[in-house]
């Protein structure tokens, strides 16, 4: 079991804000932090690490890691961290970034075997892809067999097919090694496909926690879909104006009253949904 009880001021663009985070997750969940950028979701992964320090408890298998009276260092809390930048050593291979972790070399060639890249242990991180680079920090983090494994958006810079692939191969890890993971992520369908909880973080609060479906779900009233996005552009087309809208990684098009479009701004966050089967936009709440 996981269970987190910290509270640490930020110093970010905005100014000051106090993240103050309370949880606990069961031995083999995945947990999904997802949130705006800024609300404190990388700090929570690096303070769970021992790489920020902050007040309140941490307790992992009723293993204290952190309280008023101890800190365990990063090295001996049993944590595997993958990073967006992947953090591999440039002057190692392959293997001997994975040995660096752990001297175990059976441990180290399953997990090669495991994600491909048995033929490319020999390599340096600058001849790896980005994907392959990922497959590679992945295997590090498992090398140190951790008791929790901290995923900061692992895949957001890799392309749709090779993030998928590799969705796979996280989840295969995930229940073959029998982990409790938490990883920080802004897809809805990467959440969704990988965790069994989901957590909401913003301004630096645990707004909900819950299934992914409870967490991302935006439905209200009699609206059968709803989805957050941006304004992109609002554009007029003889009598009628339209709003260009951003969602995800998709663009959208709907068209909007003369009030509307009077109303909206470029830039704008809003929800698009739809009601007896009629399309609707409508500024987010703040």
């Amino acid at each position: 079991m996981l269970k987190v009880n910290v509270q640490k001021t930020l110093h970010g663009s905005i100014g000051e804000m106090d993240l103050v985070c309370r949880f606990e997750i069961n031995e083999g969940d995945f947990l999904a932090v997802t949130g705006p950028s800024g609300s404190g979701k990388t700090t929570l992964l690096r303070i769970i690490a021992g790489l920020e320090d902050a007040k309140g408890e941490i307790i992992v298998k009723n293993k204290v890691w952190k309280n008023e009276k101890i800190s365990l260092p990063p090295q001996k809390r049993e944590v595997g961290f993958v990073f967006q930048d992947f953090a591999l050593f440039p002057n190692m291979s392959v293997e001997e970034n994975l040995l660096y972790a752990n001297k175990d070399v059976k441990l180290a060639n399953e997990l090669l075997e495991m994600t491909g890249m048995t033929e490319m242990k020999n390599r340096y991180p600058s001849m790896l892809s980005g994907g392959q680079k990922q497959r590679v920090a992945l295997c590090r983090a498992l090398m140190r067999k951790p008791d929790i494994l901290l995923l900061d958006e692992p895949f957001s810079a890799l392309d749709m097919l090779m993030r998928e692939k590799l969705q796979k191969d996280l989840l295969n890890f995930h229940k073959q090694f029998n982990l409790t993971t938490v990883m920080v992520s802004h897809s809805p369908s990467e959440i969704y496909k990988l965790s069994n909880k989901a957590m909401l973080i913003k301004n630096g609060k645990i707004e909900k926690i819950g299934t992914p479906n409870e967490v991302l779900l935006k439905t209200s009233g009699s609206a059968k879909f709803s989805f957050e996005g941006r304004i992109l552009d609002i554009v007029k087309e003889d009598v009628i104006y339209i709003a260009v809208v951003e969602i995800g990684d998709q663009i959208v098009e709907v068209v909007i009253s003369s009030n509307e479009a009077a109303n909206f701004k470029v830039g704008e966050r809003v929800v698009v949904g739809t009601k007896a089967y009629n399309p609707y936009i409508k500024k987010v709440d703040k």
